[in-house]
């Protein structure tokens, strides 16, 4: 099919026009696009200082960081869109669609990434704290936007999803500088409770790890079936309380040894009637 010379100048002026009209239009999408893009990175290099200066913890950092860059690149691409001529009540309804169709598909996920949003913001626990959560109690390794790793006192690794940690009971075991230790000992009947506290006590005293305010304390604390049990609660620095427990233990049983002050065994009295 041949053209004729009229009909060809038609098309020549109408593209002329129409190149006009384009290429201003263009050229403004493209120096939109390439000054944005400019401050984007201005803004996220900024936003990365002031995170780096609160000190928070790295995987927020990064996720932070993700997330900011992702907001400000899709307002970019919505503001190239528009100048472009691009109807933007479409491009919003596939993406509401999008967005719904994989947070229905992502349901767990989601919950576990917004339960580690939150652990990461207000820090309930740190890296290096001993926990006790979801029935499991260790160091905690690594906090990832989704799991939080812990190791176990026995070398075991738990890994335990932000979304159950978040929305349950948590016991941080180190947070405070001190703690308490309890211990329970029982001692026979027939022992002298006077004598027994005063030996307990400066026992007690001659250990420097055990804090003398608030002071160590040894009450009666029941009286069993075959002892008087005392109860013995002092304080010491966080890091020291198993030391403390383990060895005053110890130290209790030796001293008692030494001083003749009976441990009962249980014991069970039985009265035979006829014959």
């Amino acid at each position: 099919m041949e053209l004729s010379p009229e009909t060809v100048k038609t098309l020549w002026d109408e593209g002329i026009q129409l190149a006009y009209k384009i290429i201003p239009t263009l050229i403004y999408a493209l120096l939109f696009y390439l000054i944005g893009r400019f401050f984007v990175r201005k803004l996220l290099k900024g936003f990365e200082l002031i995170l780096e200066k609160r000190e928070a913890n790295p995987s927020l950092n990064s996720f932070l960081v993700g997330l900011v860059k992702a907001l400000l690149y899709v307002s970019l691409f919505i503001g190239v869109a528009t100048i472009l001529g691009v109807p933007m009540s479409s491009f919003f309804a596939i993406l509401g669609a999008a967005g719904l169709a994989i947070g229905l598909a992502l349901q767990g996920s989601l919950s576990n990434f917004a339960g580690g949003v939150l652990i990461l913001l207000f820090k309930p626990f740190q890296v290096g704290d001993a926990i006790n959560g979801r029935g499991f109690t260790g160091v905690v390794r690594k906090i990832d936007i989704l799991y939080t790793h812990l190791t176990t006192f026995d070398n075991q690794e738990v890994i335990i999803p932000n979304g159950a940690l978040a929305n349950s009971e948590v016991v941080n075991l180190n947070s405070q500088p001190t703690r308490r230790v309890e211990i329970k000992v029982g001692v026979s009947y027939s022992s002298d409770l006077k004598v027994v506290r005063e030996t307990i006590l400066a026992l007690l005293l001659e250990d420097s790890r055990i804090l003398t305010d608030p002071q160590p304390v040894v009450w009666l604390n029941n009286f069993g079936d075959s002892s008087l049990d005392l109860v013995i609660r002092v304080w010491t620095q966080t890091e020291n309380l198993w030391p403390v427990y383990f060895e005053t233990m110890e130290k209790i049983n030796n001293t008692f040894r030494e001083k003749n002050i009976e441990i009962p065994f249980p014991q069970r009295v039985i009265n035979q009637k006829g014959d």
